[in-house]
């Protein structure tokens, strides 16, 4: 008779998502992975192979779920200037004050392993082109609406839209000062200008 499994994957997913995000890679151990996703270490082997395994497949779900979200609220019944300006305004709010020193599991990622392992390497990259497709096409759609300059170069912009956020991610982890990372987001608003 075939193993049923007795615990819910995509939950579990969920969990292991958390902690890799919470604690990094290298720091988040095979005890951490068990006590938070609530299975035991056969279970978990079993249904997700090894560490690293376990850690894409954690990736990918943030990058399929979390990021996705993220935008789609952004996007949310605004205009293309106001989704763009929304984006910003949900990442300073999450990093300011330190609230949430997590960051962002792409980012992080990027830092901790993205160098070392080109398989992680290449899914950061692929979320990062989502949220940088996300910038260039608000930038058309604005300069088609006349509410974004059309001289602005979107390729060129989203680019460093994205390295604006991405700095927000990065320095909010150490200085979350709400009014620097404030800044930040205003001058990469300016770029639209």
């Amino acid at each position: 008779m075939p193993w049923e499994k007795q615990f819910d994957v995509d939950e579990a997913l969920g969990k292991a998502m958390r902690a890799f995000w919470s604690k990094g890679y290298e720091a988040t151990s095979m005890r951490d992975l068990v006590d938070a996703m609530g299975v035991n270490r056969g279970s978990l082997y079993a249904t997700f192979g090894d560490k690293r395994a376990l850690f894409i497949e954690a990736l990918r779900r943030y990058s399929d779920r979390e990021v996705s979200a993220v935008l789609s609220r952004a996007r949310s019944g605004r205009s293309p200037r106001e989704a763009v300006q929304a984006l910003f305004d949900e990442v300073t709010a999450d990093a300011g004050g330190g609230r949430n020193r997590d960051g962002c599991f792409l980012v992080n990622t990027a830092l901790e392993l993205a160098p070392h392992d080109a398989d992680i390497a290449k899914l950061v990259s692929s979320g990062f082109e989502v949220i940088q497709g996300f910038f260039r096409e608000r930038i058309k759609e604005g300069q088609a609406l006349g509410e974004i300059n059309a001289a602005v170069d979107a390729r060129d912009v989203a680019r460093m839209l994205l390295a604006a956020l991405i700095g927000i991610r990065v320095i909010s982890r150490s200085w979350p000062d709400q009014s620097l990372l404030n800044s930040i987001a205003a001058q990469a608003m300016a770029l639209l200008d």
